[in-house]
């Protein structure tokens, strides 16, 4: 009993130690002026990735014939992708649909005349340049609504880091720039926060109804602003 006693009270004496070590340190009050700056710092990078959409849509008077059909179709799509080197991992099925189709006469009630079905799959293009002949092909192999490219960058990380940095950089100058102004200096960084700037965007094309006619889809990747908007509080004296 002594034995557990003592691990009791050597534990207990413990504690107090433990809690002096846990020191809260506070930054002193800011005793000069305090200036917040915010800006936003930016760097373009080439999009190497392309998102479409692409569906089959086919209808028929009875609702398996339209899956059938549109099985059959999509099987197609599918093979032209994978024969187009578009790998597994960037190929998913996002919807597929089957509806009827009514036709309306005033004071009557409405009358199914056939079925639409539609499957969706979203595609992931690792080189951008290919993206307007695949587009071409999934057309051609029975792909009739396309909605696309949508054009990013697939690993922003590194640009973002430059963003920060020019962000900061930016920040400090202008925080000397107020400084030497009033004629005073920075003395210190009070505080940093960041959020993501929205970049300037593709509009992607709207959907569309597409002919199997043979068609040149050129696939343009232009450039995207990566950027991250910055506030820091100096001190000055």
């Amino acid at each position: 009993m002594k034995s557990i006693a003592a691990a009791g009270l050597s534990i207990a004496a413990a504690i107090p130690a433990m809690a002096d070590a846990q020191t809260i340190v506070t930054q002193p009050p800011i005793a000069g002026t305090r200036l917040e700056i915010s800006v936003r710092g930016e760097v373009r990078r080439v999009p190497d990735i392309a998102v479409i959409s692409a569906g089959v849509v086919t209808q028929a008077i009875d609702a398996g014939q339209a899956m059938r059909d549109n099985a059959a179709r999509m099987v197609r799509v599918l093979a032209s992708l994978r024969k187009a080197g578009v790998a597994e991992r960037d190929i998913s099925t996002t919807a597929v649909n089957l509806a009827p189709q009514y036709r309306y006469n005033n004071n009557q009630p409405p009358v199914i005349t056939g079925y639409q079905a539609n499957n969706q799959v979203t595609v992931r293009f690792r080189d951008v340049a290919k993206s307007g002949a695949i587009l071409d092909a999934l057309v051609k192999e029975g792909s009739n609504e396309i909605s696309g490219p949508n054009l990013m960058i697939d690993k922003p990380e590194a640009a973002q880091d430059e963003a920060r940095i020019a962000a900061m950089t930016a920040a400090r100058s202008r925080a000397e720039l107020y400084a030497s102004a009033t004629g005073l200096k920075v003395k210190r960084i009070i505080s940093i926060s960041e959020s993501e700037a929205e970049g300037g965007r593709p509009i992607p094309m709207t959907m569309m109804k597409a002919s199997r006619e043979a068609a040149d889809t050129p696939i343009v990747p232009g450039e995207q602003s990566v950027g991250m908007n910055v506030s820091v509080v100096f001190e000055l004296q």
